[in-house]
């Protein structure tokens, strides 16, 4: 059986097959994976918000746009290429939309935005999204097979 590990809010992980890589309880947090198909290693980042306020670049593996570059530098670590790297992107949900003013940006939304853009910089695509909405996933990542498997209670589940 492969070895399972549940990255924690705000923390990355990665390893090289077989192993699993799961985030629980996603609600405006998103979850980041990063796959090398031919070296089959990956690499799965809970992003708690898009970027660091000023002064707080202490824990990076926090945001968005500092979390996803660490990630891709430990996977490339462990094999990976960062040219065969592809991601998925889940969660961003909008889990408080009625107690924000009407027309603001969600902190899920600018969480999806910010991956996007880091994803962008690395020339990474993204091979699959399940984003938005008003709530809450799971997500498990084989890194063997690449089979990013995201789960909502009320709403089903889905391969990426």
């Amino acid at each position: 059986m492969p070895e399972r590990i549940v990255v924690p809010l705000g923390e990355f992980a990665a390893v090289a097959a077989p192993g699993e890589l799961a985030a629980v309880g996603l609600g405006s947090c998103v979850a980041v994976t990063l796959w090398d198909p031919v070296a089959l290693v990956g690499g799965l980042a809970h992003v708690l918000l898009p970027s660091a306020p000023p002064g707080r670049a202490d824990t990076p593996a926090r945001y968005a746009l500092t979390a996803i570059p660490l990630l891709a530098r430990r996977v490339t670590a462990l094999g990976a290429q960062a040219s065969r790297l592809v991601a998925t992107l889940s969660g961003g949900a909008a889990m408080f939309a009625a107690l924000q003013p009407p027309g603001s940006i969600q902190t899920g939304e600018r969480n999806v935005l910010a991956a996007r853009e880091a994803l962008r910089e690395m020339g990474v695509v993204a091979r699959g999204e399940w984003v938005g909405g008003e709530f809450g996933r799971s997500v498990r990542f084989d890194v063997g097979t690449g089979v990013v498997t995201v789960s909502s209670v009320r709403h089903g589940i889905r391969q990426l």
